[in-house]
């Protein structure tokens, strides 16, 4: 059984446009999304009542150190939409002292004014989701902004950070698009380090089927680097980052000292948190459970909860462990690896399981270990960083493959 949950996730699916490389469960809005008496308008305020309802609803739990607003694009909602969200979350399970209150911003949906007002309700660190820093690639991803609009909101995020208003903040970029190389890329990460952010969240772009990107590629139009060229731009990125004082503590995580965030760090732990919203995942006892994906099942999933039963992954009494497969994922995404014996147990293996079946591990990891991409030291096993992190993929394959061959019954 995992920790007892001291996290929660927000889901706030409401966008201007969809993105190209976009899979997200979200409600595009259009431009007129925040004018007042639109139908976009309408569209938040039923959505924020299923989302009260849904937290009213909640088992308790103990007080929350890690509350994150994700999206979709939460900067869509006013402040006291946001602070009646929070007020509701410290009702249901209070708030610990210096608890980690993190809210994705997106540049072309708020002013400078906008932010003081989060953070009077209670934000103290915000996730700016930039992706790129080059107007023609922002184009070219179905992005609304562009990028004098990214640096304005970079300069206005950090001097309310020199100031003391924050605990931190993040910015967010992907690499390996479309049309980008190396040379291209370092300008982009060099102008990112300059807007001084503590924090650098760094995606791989992932091609999913059913996206604009998804549909060029499969038709051959999508002009995105080739394996060795985005080998050669990870490598750089750590190169990079590392001379100027980051550390990568998880695979697309990049802080300063003292500004990881608590969150990412929760989640890929394995310990357990809430999730509340359309599409939003939770595991608050270990067992995952995601959220239907549109507004209507959404809807009918929430009013089956209030007239029936809780959905069981909600209860400690009747939710399952976390699978060790899933703990070995996320686990090995972060720098300090994983404890393999450690994990297998807090699964619910048995030290005779444990040792039947763990050493066969390292037989479809060997390869990964003999190359220098798979380290172990003491019963942990963590990616070197950059060439097992570039490669993590093809490790976890092996884990999969491995985890297929057992007789999990015994």
């Amino acid at each position: 059984m995992v920790a007892p949950p001291r996290s929660a996730y927000l889901h706030i699916p409401f966008c201007h446009k969809r993105c190209f490389y976009c899979d997200f469960s979200i409600i595009p809005l259009g431009d007129s999304a925040q004018a007042p008496d639109s139908p976009g308008i309408t569209s938040i305020n039923a959505y924020l009542d299923l989302l009260h309802r849904e937290i009213s609803i909640s088992p308790k739990g103990p007080a929350l150190s890690t509350i994150y607003l994700g999206g979709g694009t939460p900067s869509l909602l006013k402040k006291n939409e946001v602070g009646d969200l929070l007020k509701n979350l410290q009702r249901k399970f209070g708030f610990q002292d210096g608890a980690e209150i993190t809210m994705e911003v997106d540049p072309a949906t708020f002013f400078e004014n906008d932010l003081n007002g989060y953070i009077g309700i209670g934000i103290n660190r915000f996730s700016l989701g930039a992706q790129a820093l080059d107007d023609s690639t922002l184009a070219s991803i179905g992005r609304k902004h562009n990028r004098s609009q990214v640096i304005e909101a970079c300069d206005w995020v950090n001097k309310l950070f020199k100031k003391g208003m924050l605990r931190s903040w993040s910015l967010d970029l992907i690499q390996n698009l479309p049309g980008l190389n190396l040379s291209k890329w370092i300008k982009e990460l060099e102008q990112a380090v300059r807007t001084e952010a503590p924090h650098l969240s760094i995606y791989d772009l992932t091609i999913e089927p059913d996206t604009v990107f998804g549909r060029l590629h499969k038709k051959g139009k999508l002009n995105i680097p080739i394996d060795s060229e985005s080998q050669k731009i990870d490598f750089e990125t750590t190169r990079l980052l590392k001379s100027r004082g980051f550390a990568r503590y998880e695979i697309s995580s990049y802080s300063l000292p003292g500004h990881a965030s608590r969150h990412n760090r929760m989640y890929w732990s394995g310990s357990g948190w809430w999730g509340f919203g359309m599409g939003a995942t939770s595991a608050p006892w270990g067992e995952r459970f995601s959220r239907p994906r549109t507004i209507a099942g959404y809807k009918k999933w929430l009013e089956q909860q209030e007239s029936q039963s809780l959905e069981k992954t909600l209860s400690i009494e009747k939710s399952k462990s976390m699978p060790l497969d899933e703990l070995l994922m996320i686990g090995l995404r972060r720098r300090e690896g994983i404890h393999l014996e450690e994990l297998a147990k807090n699964a619910g293996w048995t030290q005779k399981k444990c040792d039947k079946n763990l050493k066969s591990l390292e037989k479809f990891w060997l390869n990964s270990i003999n190359e220098g991409f798979l380290l172990r030291h003491n019963g942990r096993y963590f990616l070197s960083d950059p060439k097992g992190m570039q490669i993590s993929n093809q490790i976890l394959i092996q884990m999969f493959l491995w985890w297929d061959s057992l007789d999990r019954d015994q």
